[in-house]
């Protein structure tokens, strides 16, 4: 079976906060030594850098990863749903064998 909402939402969430205490201490250690730690210091301006980072990325990482595994249909239930699904393009040829068709048709009704 597939994962739920709720552990799509925290495994999106841990790997956003992986991300985003990486990329935090990348460009938080850029830019202390770059301008200065500041009054606050070097851990608690390299850690304020981190943690904003990590929750903006675990926030945009957790939403997305529902996003993306909303639709998803388990392996026994695929051949039904392409089945009923709406008919789709499967392939460039039948795209193009439908496209020649509907073109024909217009020129039948063209001429008529």
């Amino acid at each position: 079976s597939s994962p739920g909402f709720t552990r799509l939402f925290r495994m999106g969430a841990l790997m956003g906060g992986g991300v985003g205490l990486t990329i935090g201490f990348i460009f938080g250690s850029y830019s202390i030594l770059r301008s200065g730690a500041g009054p606050r210091g070097f851990l608690a301006t390299l850690s304020q850098y981190m943690l904003s980072s990590a929750a903006t990325f675990s926030f945009f990482l957790a939403i997305g990863s529902v996003i993306r595994n909303e639709g998803d249909i388990p392996p026994h239930l695929q051949p039904v749903s392409m089945q009923l699904a709406s008919p789709l393009i499967r392939s460039r040829y039948e795209g193009a064998m439908r496209m020649r068709a509907r073109w024909e048709a217009e020129k039948a009704r063209q001429q008529s």
